[in-house]
């Protein structure tokens, strides 16, 4: 429930920052995707996959932790957080994939609402084309995981050793939004990458869901500029979003333990 919790705050309050970064890395660029206008478009597919995906992904990484071995060596310990984070992305993007090829779609195109564009994608693409992108957003979501969650637990160890107690949830909450930002920014090429799959016209080259095509294919045409396009809304996005998530998922388990 925590992490259900946390993951529908932070989508709800942060999605207009989403919507700038997805117009600015959409093919037709960000003022004929819609520029400022109608921010909150496909907001529905968010609300209502929010809550699942958060959970989902907390539920798997919590059980996971639990049944890998830790404790015996420290070494250990980042290794069983990254299988952990990897297995909870994999889990969470079965339900997170289909929510978000929606919403971006219904970002880019302002004026159709959330429902015409899901029975629009189910008409012309079936239900593969919910999961158009499933391969480049778990590309995109592990590496992300492997930077983000163990520098998050290694900062809060830091912290705590530093002051000689455990540290708070806002301490942990400042660690997540540092570890989040930065695992934002390295990431970046990716999310591009899964953002033109996700939005290329069916039969395109890169509605195939090719990762480096749709990676090559920016890099020839639009350069390194090209490949981080958004990174600013979404570095913040994500570090407001590490802050609030992983702050209310700590305190929302101290209140539940």
């Amino acid at each position: 429930k925590a992490g259900g919790v946390a993951g529908v705050c932070v989508d709800l309050i942060l999605f207009p920052l989403d919507t700038v970064k997805t117009r600015l890395q959409s093919p037709q660029g960000f003022r004929k995707a819609g520029g400022f206008r109608g921010i909150y478009a496909g907001v529905p597919s968010t609300a209502i996959g929010s809550f699942p995906n958060a959970a989902a992904f907390f539920i798997t990484y919590e059980n996971v932790k639990s049944l890998l071995p830790h404790g015996s060596s420290p070494y250990l310990s980042p290794a069983t957080h990254m299988v952990a984070a990897s297995l909870g992305e994999v889990v969470a993007c079965l339900i997170r994939v289909p929510s978000e090829v929606v919403k971006q779609r219904a970002q880019v195109s302002p004026s159709s609402s959330t429902l015409r564009i899901l029975s629009h994608t189910l008409y012309h693409e079936g239900v593969q084309g919910l999961y158009r992108g499933y391969k480049s957003t778990v590309l995109r979501e592990i590496p992300f995981s492997l930077v983000q969650f163990p520098l998050w637990e290694s900062l809060k160890d830091l912290w705590s050793w530093k002051q000689g107690h455990v540290v708070d949830s806002w301490q942990s909450a400042v660690c997540g939004a540092f570890a989040g930002g930065f695992a934002a920014v390295v990431t970046t090429p990716l999310d591009v990458a899964k953002t033109r799959i996700m939005l290329a016209k069916a039969g395109s080259r890169n509605a195939s869901g090719n990762v480096l095509t749709a990676l090559g294919g920016i890099w020839r045409t639009q350069g390194l500029s090209g490949l981080f396009a958004g990174v600013v809304p979404r570095m913040a996005a994500i570090s407001l979003g590490g802050f609030i998530f992983l702050g209310t998922y700590e305190k929302t388990r101290q209140l539940l333990l």
